[in-house]
This record gives structure tokens, sequence and C-alpha cells, in this order.
């Protein structure tokens, strides 16, 4: 089983509520799980563990504003992760045309730079879809996580 990082960002709690449901669903099957919700560089600098980003969307397909500073600090300091796997979740309002889950185009770009390596498609959740973010994102959290 894998450790996990999950890298939150969330404005209304919407993301935040998912990965919290997401660390409830694959600790019991036996994977170590830890939510951030105001991610650092240190939280993934300092360990190998799998990252899972799960971040609404803002304005015009920007990041929320407590992974903003994460985000920032990667593209900076570009920490090299090489092969570590990672994988998006991103929840946004397809009323906005192409900057739709923008958050999570710009968090797999960063993450690309740091030769990190993506496990699985994006999961790009609709809200004007579904109502209930965390119930579509736990099949898809199952799923990623046995590619670990």
């Amino acid at each position: 089983m894998a450790a996990i990082r999950i890298l939150t960002g969330s404005v209304y709690g919407g993301a935040l509520q998912t990965a919290k449901a997401i660390k409830e669903t694959l600790e019991p099957e036996g994977h170590q799980v830890a939510v951030l919700e105001t991610p650092n560089l240190e939280d993934i600098t300092s360990n190998d563990d799998a990252l899972l980003v799960c971040t609404s969307t803002t304005g015009q397909g920007e990041l929320p504003p407590n992974l903003l500073p994460f985000y920032i600090d990667l593209k900076d300091q570009l920490p090299q992760q090489p092969g570590r796997p990672f994988g998006i979740i991103v929840l946004g309002d397809s009323s906005y045309g192409d900057t739709f889950c923008g958050a999570g185009d710009l968090m797999e770009e960063a993450l690309y730079e740091t030769c990190a390596r993506k496990v699985g498609d994006t999961l790009k959740i609709d809200a004007l879809e579904t109502l209930d973010p965390e119930v579509e994102a736990l099949e898809w959290a199952k799923h990623w996580a046995s590619g670990l």
C-alpha cells in the first residue's frame, strides 16, 4: 500500500471535503493518507510519498489562495521529483469555457517540470453536473491508488 499526500486547494470547502472523503476511503484499504490544507514545499521535499492534488478552480482558471503559495514556490524552485507519482482531481465550472478546471492544468504542468510522473488521467468534476464531488472522486481515487 502507498503513502499519499493530498495537496488541497479550496475556497468554499468542496475540494477539502473531497480530499477528506478520499482519505476515509483509502485508509481502510491500507494506504497512509495525509490531507494538507496549506501545503508547502517541505511537504514534498522531505519524503517520497505519492501526491494527489485535489483543488477547485477560481476566477479565470486560477488556483485557490491556500494552494497558490505552494504553486509559486514549486515553479520558482523546481525541486526535482524524478518519477514521483502524482494525480490530479480538479473541481470547476464548465460555464467558464477555456479556463474550466484550469487550476488542475497549472498544477500538472508544474509537477511535470519537477520530473514527477503522472498516474492516470486527470479527474475533472463539473459543478454544473455534479453536486457532490466527493462521490465522483471516490471511485476514481481507488482506481488511481491501485496504480501506484
